[in-house]
């Protein structure tokens, strides 16, 4: 009874959300006179009447769909535009968009359509007509790069462009997402539901997402043939447990084939390859199997080493029969035709079984014209409303011009060329122009243009001016004459006043002024007055520069002398002391000598500390004591015994680095004390204790919630990332973990313990005699080679990542049981799309699981067993940053898109067969690569 009443509940769950998720499709039929709803699927239609102001809509005939949305479609010119529909969406949103082509008209003199269709500047595809009753079909998942996106026609080769529906789909949470969205779209290859009860396909409402599974049944021409021997259709009437990262519909999951005699085997051909591509197979068990039955199986062809040596066995890798298992391999390069098998193993009574698989090629995104070029020719457009040239759409350059402007051939595309001569454009001239900084050609001539020439400065490449005949007021600004690429201005026929610059009238420049009745050369008194204020500013500049110069040289005397006092002070301080044996840091030369820290005394620090009587912690290498300095600053005092040649060189390590190091993220060194006997460094006290003790340490610790821990990692990423790429050389931390990142009175988070070589801090940090870290943190290629890199860092951070999400210890045996770590267990959860099993349960329905989602990928990227397919912290931030946005709801995310650069990292479900993946990198996202 209780199982049923929670089936009930969860099925009510996912019955709103999915009502939710259909009120945000975009559904456009496209030449339709009206809008109306499908009686088929409850979907509201929406006619393009009222969004496209381009073509004409056509009759559809000899269709043999029934559809209404196929009865028409809106036919455009055979011309040099480009003919666009925007779609409204929300950045960084996942949203599949589908494009549909139904001619039905007979070919006229054996030719169909060809064009081409892009989604803003990438080029979706061509589409080639060479049926007139089938529809063509083509679909992109995205990750919304703005708030809108552009679906354009163009370019037609034969015939004119057309289109019969426009579809935006709206994803959940994490679905599709890959390493590669910031640079690359999914487009659908193929999606293909295998043990098919017909040959429609299935969609909505069977797929709350409405996408298309096309029926195994369907034999178009080398699609789905070659057949193996002994393939048979199962199906089932129960229900499929298909929430997981794609939520596959349960129909489709209910029917699979099954190859009797030990063998499946396919093959369908793939439009647009050789590519890259993700793939993704959906298994469940659908077959109740006897108590000594077993189905087991290998991925036989096409041949990869760590995935075809992987056993799938679906029920024990779904956790239950009649669930989902979905592996998928993250990038892989598929052939135009793709053939594959599954075969059994010789210990499995049952043939392999098969429900369904997706196959999506890598799209790179192409970049659209700078963001400034467009806003500053949008203000042109909005200066002559109605005007037949003010009506074109998509992007100004690609894939073709607008034309009244020329593009350059960069990525970005810059605007390098504006011809709005005589075009009625009315207004002031956009002060935005001053960006274009690609601008050679401005022809605003003949306008009814008004007000003063704008600041154009900056625009060193512009060559040619044209701004005559318009209504324009003021002076010449100075700076024409000095636009170093400048040939020709022409400001004849306004109403421009003052004098013209001289620089204007030296014959360098082709120079039209008249018809500007007060404008006059510059005088000879005008020319005497210029000269002797610009002598007597130098002048003054010269003074001042000799007065700077003066007071820096007496400062800096002062400085060395006062440098000079103190060292002498402090060398008494030390000898006053115990002096320094040939085993201490200063042998050859102190670390005072050299500049480098803060010699503090040890009555001072005892004093500090009230003779070391409060201790707050333990060390990386002994007791860590409270302090007071007489300035006031509470400082903490970390103490060490150690006098052997190991434990000095750890201090000469962290006084060094620390003194010379600075960041508002690490733990800053205030002063250290040494002496034979004795070593102390001298910190800023941090009042909020480590990471470690709000994270998973006290019982009564202050709740954290997710937006705090967020900002912690972020600050603790930006801190790491300093030390890995602001410092020359790098710095490697060596022991990342909760317990070394502490939290300042604004529970600012700032890393702490750095370039030491560890020395026992607690029972498991020594893992060998060689590789010194801690248990749960510690890489494990660092076990094999004790080769420490950047990357060593990165799997440390992505534990604590993990430790954020979860607020579990990194190890213990009593919670993770034969997993023994915080990786093994999260792994294994996250890979099943389980990110809610790993949260801390004071964080479940407190934060929006997407943000969570973000950061248990780059967390599980973080701990790849090899340090070369993990992300650098750089990537690691931004994964971070965009967690926080995503958390706090922030709409206009900045989109660094092209400009961030790809790593050779993979995501958590690198797997097609639930193993481990080859490296990839982001070369290898092109059909050449391989």
């Amino acid at each position: 009874m209780d199982f049923i009443l929670q089936s009930f509940v969860l099925l009510l769950c996912f019955t709103s959300a999915i009502v939710c998720q259909v009120t945000e499709f975009v559904s456009i039929d496209c030449g339709s006179a009206s809008n109306y709803t499908d009686p088929s699927t409850g979907l509201a239609w929406t006619s393009d009447a009222g969004i496209m102001g381009h073509g004409k809509p056509d009759v559809v005939v000899n269709s043999n769909v029934n559809s209404q949305q196929y009865q028409r479609r809106r036919d455009f010119p055979a011309d040099n535009k480009k003919y666009c529909y925007t779609l409204n969406t929300k950045e960084r949103r996942r949203y599949l968009v589908r494009a549909t082509f139904l001619y039905g008209s007979p070919a006229a003199e054996g030719t169909y359509p060809k064009f081409q269709l892009y989604l803003d500047a990438t080029k979706w595809g061509t589409i080639t007509i060479s049926e007139s009753s089938r529809i063509y079909v083509k679909e992109m998942i995205i990750r919304a790069p703005s708030n809108s996106i552009d679906v354009c026609l163009c370019c037609a080769t034969t015939e004119s462009p057309f289109i019969s529906t426009l579809e935006l789909r709206p994803l959940n949470l994490s679905m599709y997402a890959t390493d590669y969205e910031d640079n690359f779209y999914l487009k659908v290859a193929a999606r293909v539901d295998f043990g098919a009860q017909s040959n429609e396909p299935i969609r909505y409402p069977d797929d709350p997402y409405d996408r298309i599974w096309d029926s195994d049944l369907e034999k178009r021409p080398n699609f789905l043939v070659d057949v193996a021997a002994g393939t048979e259709i199962i199906n089932t009437t129960k229900y499929i447990d298909t929430n997981t990262r794609e939520y596959p519909p349960v129909k489709v999951m209910q029917t699979a084939v099954v190859g009797t005699k030990g063998m499946l085997s396919y093959r369908l051909n793939l439009d647009e390859f050789p590519a890259n591509a993700r793939a993704f197979a959906y298994f469940a068990e659908i077959e109740d199997l006897g108590e000594n039955e077993t189905r087991k199986f290998k991925m036989e062809h096409p041949y990869v080493p760590d995935y075809s040596n992987a056993v799938v066995n679906i029920a024990e890798n779904a956790n239950g029969s009649y669930t989902l298992y979905e592996p998928s391999y993250m990038n892989i390069t598929l052939d135009f035709i793709l053939s594959f098998s599954f075969m059994k193993t010789r210990d499995s009574t049952r043939g392999p079984l098969l429900s369904a698989m997706e196959i999506c090629r890598y799209m790179a995104i192409a970049t659209k014209t700078d963001e400034q070029d467009v806003s500053t020719l949008n203000a042109f457009r909005s200066m002559s409303l109605g005007s037949d040239w003010t009506d074109e759409d998509g992007d100004p350059c690609v894939p073709t011009q607008w034309e009244w402007v020329t593009c350059s051939t960069t990525s970005p595309p810059r605007i390098t060329k504006i011809t709005l001569s005589g075009k009625n454009v009315k207004g002031e001239i956009p002060r935005e122009l001053q960006h274009m900084e690609g601008l050679t050609e401005l022809w605003l001539d003949g306008n009814s243009l008004t007000g003063p020439i704008p600041d154009l400065s900056s625009l060193v490449n512009l060559r040619t001016i044209h701004l005559e005949n318009n209504k324009l007021t003021g002076p010449i600004p100075s700076f024409l004459g000095g636009l170093p690429s400048l040939l020709e201005l022409d400001i004849h026929n306004n109403s421009l006043t003052g004098e013209i610059p001289s620089s204007l009238l030296t014959g360098k420049v082709t120079f039209k002024y008249e018809g500007n009745p007060n404008l006059r050369p510059e005088s000879k008194h005008s020319k005497r007055y210029k000269v002797i204020l610009g002598a007597s500013i130098v002048g003054l500049v010269i003074i001042f520069v000799l007065f700077a110069v003066s007071i820096f040289l007496l400062c800096h005397f002062r400085t060395k002398v006062s440098h000079q006092k103190g060292d002498a002070k402090g060398e008494s301080m030390r000898t006053s002391a115990k002096p320094t044996t040939t085993g201490s840091i200063a042998r050859g030369g102190s670390l005072m000598d050299e500049g480098v820290a803060y010699y503090i005394p040890l009555s001072e620090i005892e004093e500090a500390t009230e003779s070391f009587s409060k201790k707050i912690g333990k060390g990386s290498f002994g007791p860590v004591y409270y302090g007071r300095l007489r300035d006031g600053k509470e400082v903490a005092v970390k103490t060490m015994a150690d006098s052997s040649s190991h434990g000095t060189k750890q201090f000469a390590t962290e006084v060094a680095l620390l003194s010379r190091i600075h960041h508002r993220d690490l733990v800053p060194l205030i002063g250290y004390y040494e002496d034979d006997h004795q070593r102390m460094l001298v910190y800023e006290y941090m009042h909020n204790g480590t990471l470690r003790d709000h994270v998973n340490e006290s019982s009564d610790k202050k709740h954290l919630d997710w937006l705090a821990r967020l900002h912690i990692a972020e600050d603790a990423a930006k801190g790491l990332e300093y030390l890995h790429t602001g410092c020359n050389p790098s710095i490697i931390h060596r022991d990342v973990k909760t317990s070394n990142i502490l939290l300042d009175i604004n529970m600012r988070a700032k890393v702490s313990d750095f370039g030491l070589s560890r020395q026992a801090e607690e029972d498991l940090t020594h893992v060998s005699s060689v590789a010194r870290g801690t248990v749960g943190y510690l890489d494990p290629e660092y076990y094999a080679n004790q080769q420490l890199t950047e990357k060593s860092d990165v799997y440390s951070f992505g534990v604590v990542l993990l430790e954020l999400i979860s607020g579990r210890k990194p190890f213990s045996t009593e919670e993770y049981g034969a997993d023994w770590s915080i990786v093994h267990w999260a792994r294994s959860l996250i890979r099943k799309g389980d990110v809610i099993s790993i949260m801390d349960p004071s964080l479940v329905g407190h934060v929006k699981i997407e943000s969570v989602w973000r950061i248990a990928e780059v967390a599980i990227q973080c701990v790849e067993r090899h340090g070369s397919s993990r992300p650098r912290m750089h990537e690691i931030l931004s994964a971070i940053q965009d967690a926080i946005k995503i958390e706090k709801g922030i709409d206009n995310l900045s989109s660094s898109g092209s400009s961030k650069a790809q790593s050779s990292r993979k995501t958590l479900l690198t797997s097609f067969l639930d193993v481990e993946s080859p490296d990839i990198s982001h070369s290898s996202l092109t059909p050449s690569a391989r």
